[in-house]
């Protein structure tokens, strides 16, 4: 009786299980319910169907108020979806690489190129690598060129201009520096089953990047 009661006073929440379960085009959502960036259908329909920003096209879950740049250059790892918080700003015109697992809070700018100082019509290029179990805080910066390690934090407002490579640390400042070294037996690497890349399953996500990545 428990469980009419919850399909009468829910039908949205119902209609929603019910598709995302036993359609198979949407059962990714279900199946990353458990994830840290799960989203609903709702999330889906406005991204791919509405299409806010122009985010259509683009192969993991960006939020409305995000903008993506080349997005046939950034490759993302499971449970990894920069500008799924609003306001971020992701450049990939030099290419972007984001591991497993890391967390992009809102307002956060990655760019991988920027303007020639002596001449603004042209862009330098300098790919970006970040880790797995990576957490960028809250209208951080990370500028062309920087690679950051696994297990890197890198504090809410920060300007990343130089790379820390051995990752395991807490960064913070303008410019970022290293405040905090972290213990490396209290890391915890963990993986999800099953596992997603965007909306791809990752078992079909290099045939994907085949035909759709530029690097």
């Amino acid at each position: 009786m428990s469980k009419i009661r919850f399909i009468l006073l829910n039908p949205i929440y119902t209609l929603e299980f019910i598709i995302t379960k036993y359609i198979p085009y949407f059962r990714f959502i279900h199946n990353t319910r458990h994830y840290q960036c799960s989203i609903s259908l709702s999330f889906w329909f406005r991204q791919k169907i509405i299409n806010y920003r122009k985010n259509k096209r683009i192969y993991w879950p960006v939020h409305s108020t995000s903008t993506i740049v080349y997005p046939e250059n950034i490759v993302v790892g499971v449970d990894a979806y920069p500008g799924i918080m609003g306001g971020c700003y992701i450049q990939g015109i030099g290419g972007i690489e984001i591991g497993d697992y890391t967390q992009v809070a809102p307002n956060v700018i990655i760019v991988s190129a920027n303007h020639d100082v002596y001449d603004s019509r042209e862009h330098i290029e300098a790919k970006v690598r970040i880790g797995k179990y990576c957490w960028l805080g809250a209208g951080c910066k990370i500028m062309p060129g920087v690679t950051l390690g696994d297990f890197t934090i890198v504090g809410a407002g920060a300007v990343v201009t130089k790379s820390f490579p051995e990752g395991h640390c807490i960064l913070a400042g303008v410019p970022a520096m290293k405040i905090k070294d972290l213990e490396r037996g209290k890391c915890l690497r963990y993986e999800l089953q099953p596992k997603y890349n965007g909306y791809w399953s990752s078992s079909k996500f290099e045939n994907y990047r085949k035909n759709y990545f530029n690097s």
